[in-house]
């Protein structure tokens, strides 16, 4: 099935009709959800040495007592911050992205339910998703440790995985990622472009003191699902995966 970036964001377009605000309040759910010692020596060679050694001695407490412990004190918060930070994203942030995902493609058949945000947060699916995207995370930082290039590619490979577990929180990680690499197999550099796409009204939004970024997201959000849908039913079409594995009997017309 092929798709065009023309069709696409136009499908985006009516699907943001009347119920823009809420996917903005989406969009924002989504952008909150992707760190002593001294030794002291003596010498008798001279007064002035004897002096010079007492200010050096000096300057080596201050340092010691005063900016060590200050120093000390910054890298720990900031460590903390960082520790809290990453379990934020891995336990908060990464149901939030699924179910804002989910939001934005049953949105897009016309079924607008704030409800859908928060669809991750039941146990066995939590467990599942948090399980599959950090799996989904793992990969793509050690794909982009390897080079860059690769972990770029990687991320565009696994890009469905969120929607994938939208549909179906308790597929197994490898299954997502699997369904994932086989949609988007010779479509990477289509999204590529689509992604590019926006730039124009990222630019503008950022001229408005950068608030007006906030205001394209919900039409990148909306862009993004109508392509995930597109890719959906090809796969579906092609024997990659079925309807009933994404349990979306109900929602696939």
């Amino acid at each position: 099935m092929m798709w065009t970036r023309t069709e696409i964001k136009a499908r985006a377009k009516t699907a943001l009709r009347g119920s823009y605000w809420k996917a903005f309040l989406v969009s924002i759910i989504l952008l909150v959800a992707g760190a002593e010692g001294g030794s002291r020596g003596s010498s008798a060679s001279g007064a002035n040495n004897s002096s010079n050694m007492g200010i050096e001695d000096n300057i080596r407490n201050m340092v010691v007592d005063n900016i060590v412990p200050y120093i000390t004190t910054i890298l720990a918060v900031s460590f903390i911050i960082v520790v809290l930070a990453f379990l934020f994203r891995i336990f908060v942030g990464y149901p939030l992205e699924v179910g804002s995902r989910r939001y934005f493609v049953k949105a897009a058949k016309k079924n607008i339910d704030l409800g859908n945000v928060g669809f991750s947060f039941k146990y066995k699916r939590y467990i599942s998703i948090i399980k599959a995207m950090l799996y989904k995370s793992v990969l793509i930082i050690l794909w982009t440790l390897l080079l860059i290039i690769p972990g770029i590619i990687k991320s565009y490979a696994y890009r469905m995985v969120p929607y994938i577990l939208a549909d179906n929180p308790e597929i197994s990680h490898k299954r997502a990622i699997e369904i994932s690499n086989a949609m988007t197999d010779g479509q990477k550099f289509d999204i590529f472009v689509l992604d590019l796409s926006f730039i124009g009204w990222y630019i503008l939004g950022a001229l408005a003191l950068g608030i007006g970024v906030l205001f394209v997201n919900p039409y990148v959000n909306a862009t993004e699902a109508e392509l995930y849908l597109v890719l959906r039913q090809e796969a579906i079409d092609t024997g990659i995966c079925s309807q009933e594995e994404l349990n979306i009997g109900e929602f696939i017309k």
